[in-house]
This record gives C-alpha cells, structure tokens and sequence, in this order.
C-alpha cells in the first residue's frame, strides 16, 4: 500500500509538472504575435490595427484593444508589473 501511494504521487508530480509546461507554451505563444493573442481572446472581428495595437470585437460582443508591450501582446491595462527574468507577473 505504501509503495502504491509513493508511486501515485510521484505521477501526480509529473503530471502537473507536464500540464505547468505545456500551459506555460501555450502563454508564450498567445503573446508572441497580434495574430496569436487575437484568437487566444476569442477576436471575430478586427475593428482596427497598427503596428503597436489593435482593437477587435470578441464573440460576446465585447470591444478589447490589445497592446504591444516589450514585444509581447497584451489587453489594454493588462500589463505585467513585475518581471524577474524572462517570467513577468501582472495584476
């Protein structure tokens, strides 16, 4: 039995660990490109774009400018505050 839960545990470490990571990619590539944070907020429509911004309409109908901000995008006041590293965290 307690062999058992050793190893249950120790695949329930991998496993978040493995979900972690792969959530952790998928962040990275949402802000990676405009095109990228545009589907990963669920944009329909593009309302308006430059090169640093851009305003879309999202399939409930909500209105959302997403921003350049060292060189990743980002909802209008959504910005990271703190960064350590390449990790940055926001509010």
């Amino acid at each position: 039995m307690g062999k058992t839960l050793i190893v249950l545990g120790i695949i329930a470490v991998i496993v978040l660990i493995v979900l972690g990571v792969h959530y952790w990619l998928y962040l990275r590539t949402a802000h990676s490109t405009f095109e990228h944070y545009y589907a990963f907020r669920g944009c329909v429509q593009l309302l308006q774009k430059t090169d640093t911004y851009g305003t879309c309409r999202t399939g409930s109908g909500r209105v959302v400018t997403i921003v350049e901000y060292q060189g990743k995008w980002y909802l209008q006041g959504d910005l990271p505050w703190a960064c350590l590293g390449k990790v940055c965290f926001g509010i």
